[in-house]
């Protein structure tokens, strides 16, 4: 896992500062889009596809604008809250999400999953990330289990950053992240070929 982008520590620390400047001047809340959209989309894209993310990039960024007022200040990088908000807005459309992971699980090629499976595909070992064992672990997976693996694995947070994301003590995020990674393992069973490249997930 490559982690996050490098970000500055002023540039971290200007987020709650950006929050509650914008509630005095709405148009500085653009910044925290301008900083974090790209990232959201491609999340949103892994899990659902793209003709649904365009819409739930903008409404979890239209949701963080209406509770903005609500922001805790204490936490200065805001990315775990958007994707805290992204997250809820996703889990709406779970059964879109399972019907696509498991249709790539049977067939190894999905409309709706194409979009995140094709940059799957480039970011990790091309002779199992898109192939069907794996999504079908995934879509296997309780929906709580299957959210803390992904933005662990997919979103590169940080365990206190799920946590803070997901409104979950630290301690519960392990135990899923932990659960998953068993119920992966066991799914695709010991072949060399299936743990090699599923590094990132498991």
């Amino acid at each position: 896992m490559s982690g996050p982008p490098p970000q500055t520590q002023a540039r971290i620390e200007d987020d709650a500062e950006t929050v509650a400047q914008s509630l005095e001047q709405p148009e500085l809340f653009a910044r925290l889009y301008d900083r974090y959209a790209p990232d959201i989309h491609r999340y949103v894209a892994r899990r659902l596809g793209d003709a649904l993310a365009d819409d739930l990039t903008a409404d979890t960024f239209l949701t963080a604008f209406r509770i903005r007022a609500r922001y805790d200040r204490a936490h200065p990088n805001a990315r775990p809250w958007l994707y805290g908000i992204a997250g809820n807005l996703i889990g709406k459309h779970r059964r879109t999400e399972v019907r696509a992971l498991r249709a790539l699980a049977r067939t190894g090629h999905d409309p709706v999953a194409a979009s995140w499976s094709q940059t799957w595909v480039e970011r990790t070992d091309s002779r199992v990330a898109a192939q069907g064992p794996l999504a079908g672990a995934l879509a296997a997976l309780p929906a709580g289990d299957r959210h803390v693996l992904l933005l662990v694995a997919w979103a590169d947070l940080s365990y206190q950053e799920v946590a803070q994301a997901l409104d979950i003590p630290v301690g519960t995020v392990r135990s899923r992240l932990n659960r998953a990674r068993r119920k992966v393992r066991t799914r695709l069973g010991a072949d060399p070929a299936f743990v090699g490249g599923t590094a990132e997930v498991v």
